[in-house]
């Protein structure tokens, strides 16, 4: 009778036999769990393959939309690739932002448009290219060789231009002669029509007011750019009153140029001095009256009241204030100057 050949029992622990099956170490991580079934395995390192796509599509899209940041070299940035709106930046402020990247770093990216041969033209953050370039000369750290950037698209060069100033606007403020520079330029540069689109194009969020002063500074660009060294510090009142000479008589305009010509102002504050008393010795004055008796008129909510020998005059009503009265303390200062 043959022998029968005894049987081993069961092994408790097959399940979990953490073996690879032949064939399947080439096919898997050598960090990826051993105890998954090889069906998970696969569907493991299919889901791993489809999260990494998708980062790398979103990255994309973040580049392409502008809302992803990067470091590019300064040497990379044209700061001439659009007429700038800023003209100069205050001494003061150019300090202070130098000192907030030395201790802080670069807290906001500026604007680029990407161009060719790996370079990129500056749309917005002027001032902060500026304070990066004079402290890489000044400290020479490698961290201020670079620039955190947003690279944008725009659609067409007068919507960078629109991007440029709105973002000037809201954190420095242009001046009004500033923004009558960029209308001007923007239109000569073909960017619009005319100095009407310009305007309406680049300001178009600013009240009707607003557009029309700052219409009256393009006037004082054209006439006396070439003869101004800080235009940029004109100060709202006074440029309406030049602007008002420049448009209504080109005799007194010629004779603000002759004075701004003849003796060049070394600072603002000088040359709006100059400024004032052109406007004030071009002024036609007006000759007394003859009467035997007072002179008075009502102007709005003040009324001026003039003696009969012209030897006094008399301001009260309504408007009359410490404003009106500090303004005119000026304007007569400048008079008698």
């Amino acid at each position: 009778m043959a022998k029968r050949k005894r049987l081993t029992p069961a092994r408790p622990d097959y399940l979990d036999d953490t073996r690879p099956a032949p064939g399947m170490n080439s096919m898997f991580p050598a960090d990826m769990p051993r105890s998954a079934p090889p069906v998970a395995q696969v569907a493991g390192a299919t889901a791993a393959q489809a999260a990494l796509e998708e980062l790398s599509e979103e990255l994309r899209a973040a580049r392409a939309e502008g809302r992803l940041v990067q470091d590019l070299p300064l040497e990379a940035i044209e700061e001439t690739h659009l007429v700038r709106d800023r003209m100069a930046a205050d001494d003061a402020e150019m300090a202070a932002l130098k000192e907030s990247l030395k201790t802080r770093g670069q807290q906001t990216p500026i604007e680029v448009v990407e161009l060719e041969g790996g370079q990129y033209g500056l749309i917005s953050g002027w001032r902060r290219m500026t304070a990066l370039r004079a402290l890489a000369k000044e400290i020479g750290e490698a961290r201020f060789a670079t620039v955190r950037a947003f690279l944008r698209q725009p659609q067409s060069a007068s919507d960078a231009y629109v991007a440029m100033v709105e973002e000037n606007e809201i954190r420095v403020g242009l001046s009004y002669y500033e923004r009558a520079r960029i209308v001007a330029r923007a239109a000569e540069q073909g960017v619009y029509p005319d100095e009407a689109a310009a305007l309406r194009g680049l300001f178009a969020s600013a009240s009707r007011a607003k557009r029309s002063k700052i219409g009256s500074f393009v006037a004082i660009y054209h006439a006396l750019d070439e003869h101004l060294r800080f235009a940029s510090a004109i100060p709202e009142r006074l440029g309406l009153s030049i602007a008002k000479v420049v448009k209504e008589d080109p005799k007194r305009t010629g004779r603000i140029i002759k004075a701004l010509d003849a003796a060049p102002s070394p600072t603002p504050d000088a040359e709006i001095s100059a400024l004032t008393r052109a406007i004030s010795a071009s002024q036609p004055k007006p000759a007394c009256p003859e009467t035997n008796g007072p002179v008075s008129e009502e102007i709005g909510d003040i009324r001026l009241q003039l003696s009969r020998d012209a030897a006094k005059l008399t301001l009260s009503g309504r408007g009359v204030s410490d404003e009106l009265y500090a303004e005119l303390r000026e304007w007569l200062q400048a008079w008698t100057a």
